[in-house]
């Protein structure tokens, strides 16, 4: 209870401040549109190297604004990395360690630090961090966002979506309708001469994999089994989704003032003999630590403030899109007590100049995914009935205490252009460590550690010391409890 009340009273000092500034200045901050794609690796743009795959937009993208080569996952499933994307908080602070897990209701998000300081805020497409009824205390919803047309988990085509808790079955290419979603939404804020934050996650390209038959048109008699059709199909469809939302910022006259950042949640479910996507030059996917499981395509447009073509390979992760979005809203939370694991990139988005002093660590502690699938969920929402996925009572309570001790799980902490990579054994044996120099080897095919001992122990000793500020957080520590 103490946690909750903590995070109301964070929430109501933010407000007071917002209360007092003036409304024509608030007209002036920048606005913000960030948009996630759903398992889509490095390689699965045309512009690192797939030669099959149609992403004109995303390409110019790339070739004219600020594009992040070295731009990490918090995670390498899905809905931890959402979490962090929000929080600036690596996901295992709060308990989300895989798909299907949850906020916690004590954490500070991004809308609400944006909303709190008079902005409008928005989330259309993929949700996955709880549940989508509007009395969900991890709902869009009591999460931030003033306007919400959500779904629990991916989508496909034709989906279903819950507009503030209202259930409506839409008819179209999934990554258009997010778009159009979110177009309704930044029209209104920008009549209204409200900044605004737009969060756009797409429920494409995972799995299964279904393309509409014009996009799948467009890949016919290349050689490519039906499958990797949809897979690119899907991948089209946000890049022409992406292409209408750059227009109509444009044509509102809102470009030069609106950031908009483009970016996946982890790396791609194959490439196997059963599942597409490419991670490019890296090893690993999709559930991996290593480089093709987190590291992902990102790019960000800015016209007002980009305005040269600047490739970056500063290192980058999903965890600063808080604190930088916050400083370029020239938002400060006053009681901002819990730790951040992300930084501020605005001196990167701004001159092009950052130099990263704070290492990134990762951790993908063992724990089951929760299954949440969007019909289910929304189909029982529809039926009134109550939720056989998410106990919603149960979310505001932290029961289970981690061992400070705990290191289970395969973790990673990158350093610069170093890369220490610890990973679990089988049957209790003593988990492996490697070291590799992401920058020279970026498949990591050398291991390094046997040549530099001292930097494999420092390495390990800030690892160690991280996860126990983790556990600590896990366990309520930041919250007051």
């Amino acid at each position: 209870m103490r946690g909750i009340m903590h995070r109301f009273i964070t929430v109501v000092v933010v407000l007071l401040i917002a209360s007092a500034a003036d409304v024509r200045a608030q007209a002036t901050q920048p606005s913000f549109v960030l948009c996630m794609a759903d398992d889509q690796g490095f390689g699965d743009v045309h512009y690192n190297g797939e030669a099959k795959l149609q992403t004109p937009v995303l390409d110019e993208m790339a070739r004219t604004g600020l594009r992040l080569d070295r731009f990490y996952a918090a995670a390498p499933v899905c809905s931890p990395t959402r979490g962090s994307f929000l929080t600036g908080r690596h996901p295992n602070r709060f308990g989300c360690f895989k798909w299907g897990h949850t906020l916690r209701p004590q954490e500070l998000t991004l809308a609400e630090a944006l909303k709190g300081a008079g902005y409008r805020t928005g989330h259309f497409g993929k949700w996955h961090l709880g549940s989508v009824r509007a009395q969900s205390p991890v709902s869009p919803g009591n999460s931030g966002f003033d306007t919400w047309v959500s779904a629990p988990n991916y989508i496909d085509n034709d989906p279903l979506l819950s507009h503030g808790g209202t259930v409506k079955r839409h008819a179209g290419e999934s990554s258009m309708i997010c778009v159009d979603e979110a177009l309704k939404f930044i029209r209104e804020a920008s009549h209204n001469r409200e900044p605004f934050c737009a969060v756009i996650w797409f429920g494409s390209p995972h799995n299964p994999h279904r393309g509409t038959d014009e996009l799948m048109k467009l890949y016919e008699g290349q050689g490519l089994d039906v499958k990797q059709q949809a897979y690119f199909a899907e991948i089209t469809g946000i890049d022409r989704a992406m292409g209408k939302l750059r227009q109509q910022l444009r044509e509102m006259k809102l470009a030069d003032r609106t950031l908009l950042l483009y970016t996946s949640d982890n790396g791609p479910q194959g490439p196997d003999a059963k599942r597409p996507g490419s991670a490019g030059v890296f090893r690993g996917r999709k559930a991996q630590l290593l480089e093709g499981g987190i590291r992902v395509p990102a790019i960000i447009e800015w016209p007002a403030v980009i305005t040269a073509p600047r490739p970056s390979d500063a290192p980058c992760n999903s965890s600063d899109v808080y604190p930088t979005v916050l400083e370029l809203a020239g938002v400060e939370v006053s009681d901002q007590v819990r730790p951040l694991d992300g930084v501020s990139l605005a001196s990167l988005i701004r001159t092009g100049t950052f130099g990263r002093r704070q290492p990134m660590g990762f951790w993908d502690y063992p724990a089951r995914g929760v299954r949440s699938p969007s019909e289910q969920l929304l189909e029982e929402q529809q039926l009134g009935m109550p939720s056989t996925i998410y106990d919603d009572t149960a979310l505001s309570r932290i029961t289970r205490q981690y061992d400070a001790n705990d290191r289970s799980g395969d973790a990673a902490w990158i350093d610069g252009d170093w890369k220490l990579l610890r990973r679990a054994q089988p049957n209790d044996a003593p988990p492996t460590v490697e070291l590799f120099n992401v920058v020279d080897d970026p498949a990591e095919r050398h291991d390094r550690a046997a040549e530099h001992p001292d930097r494999v122990e420092r390495m390990q000793q800030a690892l160690e010391h991280w996860q126990a500020s983790v556990i600590h957080s896990l366990n309520g520590g930041d919250y007051g409890q």
